[in-house]
């Protein structure tokens, strides 16, 4: 394994999530949680992506879960190194060093950034890589402390401290790529770093420091997720689309509903693969978006869509809608037919639904109902769908899309 990476014009990143995550008091691991629509530890990772100074970068996982991280984050997984973090922080930072060191092309500098620090500012990122490109091979983003701090044990309990020499640390640190891998091979101990500057100042490199953001604030205790998502969420205007497609049914045709495969005498017709749940689902968000209707986005006159899954579409009406900074909040999706049985397969519909959309199964509701016998639908002719999506987007948004 080589002891440092190319030099080159970008800088790589690590995202740490390789934590148990557990201290907020619930069950499932804080960086997987959903947070406004999507996994907490996809925030930061969005952001890294999608600042022009960032390249390669590292996500580090616990060991294990490499392949269920893969599932939860869908496409965005895709050029992403995923590698199994180690038993402590230091561990996992190692681990994604290594990885990226030997990643084509290489990087002069190196981000690490905690995953339950969600809202991670484009300033912040700027601030950082400034002072590395000025010639810094260490640096900490930080915060005043405004509160006053006093001792809390022993004879000098109340005694208060000096905060006008202190600050509160926060991520994305940047590095020299390879003064960091080099105190990292170096580190003999004992103690723990809680963060690698330490590290860096023990070999004798001085830590700059730049502004932080109060935005950065870590998710550790209870509550802390909670009061995430409120902010996330403050400043967003509730829309709701609706939808409805209706398919012919055919001999020689597979079925096709909710992205899932049904077997059946007859399948849809259309010129993609005529998922009619899954369409009517896509009018749905692109109705709430105000962005037309899914025939303006794939026609049916271009080849291209030819047999074409249905999960395309419906990914795509997703990644419209986190675009624009918005957020899922409900999916409501009726089949109208006389057969097949919808209720056998509604669990896996619905979980199928979940995977593309990266929603929890809680916010999708899949169910079906006839029209008595009248009707296309009625004769088995063909099988209909409706579909009410709920969804949230920034106020300015909204305003400017009006």
């Amino acid at each position: 394994m080589p002891d440092q990476a190319p030099r080159a014009g970008l800088s790589a990143a690590i995202l740490l999530a390789a934590g148990a995550g557990l201290r907020t008091g619930h069950e499932t691991p804080k960086q997987v949680r959903t947070l406004a629509g999507k996994p907490v530890v996809a925030h930061a990772l969005d952001a890294l992506r999608a600042h022009p100074g960032v390249g390669p970068m590292a996500l580090v996982v616990p060991p294990g879960s490499e392949d269920a991280m893969r599932s939860l984050l869908g496409p965005r997984a895709e050029g992403l190194t995923i590698v199994a973090g180690g038993s402590s922080r230091r561990l996992s930072v190692r681990a994604g060093l290594e990885a990226l060191a030997g990643s084509e092309p290489g990087a002069a500098h190196v981000l690490v950034h905690d995953s339950a620090r969600p809202l991670l500012p484009v300033a912040v990122i700027d601030r950082v890589l400034g002072a590395l490109a000025d010639g810094a091979r260490c640096v900490v983003p930080v915060l005043p402390v405004v509160d006053t701090l006093v001792r809390s044990g022993g004879d000098e309990a109340g005694q208060v401290v000096d905060r006008s020499t202190l600050a509160r640390v926060q991520t994305p640190q940047g590095f020299d790529f390879a003064a960091l891998m080099a105190a990292h091979q170096q580190w003999t101990g004992p103690e723990e770093p809680t963060d690698d500057a330490q590290m860096l100042r023990r070999a004798g490199i001085d830590v700059a420091l730049v502004p932080g953001d109060s935005a950065l604030e870590k998710i550790t205790g209870p509550g802390d997720h909670e009061r995430m998502e409120r902010i996330l969420t403050a400043g967003m205007s509730t829309r709701v689309g609706m939808g409805f497609d209706v398919h012919r049914l055919v001999e020689g045709e597979d079925l096709w509903l909710c992205g899932v495969q049904i077997p059946h005498s007859h399948g849809l017709s259309g010129h993609s693969d005529a998922d009619v749940a899954i369409h009517a689902l896509v009018d749905a968000i692109l109705g709430a978006l105000a962005e037309g209707d899914i025939g303006s986005h794939f026609p049916p006159s271009d080849p291209q869509w030819k047999g074409a899954a249905s999960d395309r579409f419906l990914a795509f009406a997703c990644d419209r809608v986190s675009a624009r900074g918005g957020r899922i909040d409900h999916v409501d999706v009726t089949i109208i037919c006389e057969a097949p049985k919808i209720g056998p397969r509604r669990g896996t519909m619905r979980a199928r639904l979940a995977e593309i959309m990266m929603l929890q199964e809680a916010r999708i509701s899949v169910k079906a109902t006839t029209t008595e016998r009248l009707g296309l639908t009625g004769r088995g002719e063909g099988i209909a769908a409706q579909a009410v999506v709920t969804l949230r987007l920034p106020d300015d948004d909204a305003e400017a899309a009006s």
